[in-house]
């Protein structure tokens, strides 16, 4: 029943007007739809999305949230340093990035950073 249907990631923001200026001045995503003005709904491809809402929750989760696949994970690392985004950097078992990026055994490369909410958000050059 739901394999076939869409999916989407739904984060949470603190301040919504800060969580939108993040997403558009940073990654360059304007919301597809606007909800009362507290929760934003934004397109990305192949019909995937992710909600945005506000919360006093947010930044409490200590796992990625969401991400985007990729086809260049350093390209997009690039760009987005470009944009003042700032990667994570890990070093613990399994997991150990050099220069924001971690190369992952037979799932390509991944890098990770926080939203001005404190979400954990993901780009990857994983197998889809």
């Amino acid at each position: 029943m739901l394999k076939d249907s869409q999916v989407m990631a739904v984060l949470p923001a603190k301040d919504i007007d800060r969580a939108r200026e993040f997403y558009r001045d940073k990654l360059g995503l304007e919301p597809s739809q606007t909800i009362d003005d507290q929760n934003l709904i934004y397109m990305c491809g192949n019909g995937t999305g992710f909600l945005l809402y506000q919360t006093d929750n947010a930044g409490t989760a200590k796992n990625t949230q969401m991400g985007w696949g990729v086809a260049d994970v350093e390209k997009e690392v690039e760009e987005l340093r470009g944009r003042g985004v700032v990667f994570e950097e890990y070093d613990m078992p399994g997991l150990k990035t050099e220069n924001g990026i971690a190369t992952l055994e037979g799932m390509g490369q991944g890098a990770w950073f926080l939203d001005s909410e404190g979400n954990i958000l993901n780009i990857a050059s994983m197998p889809m």
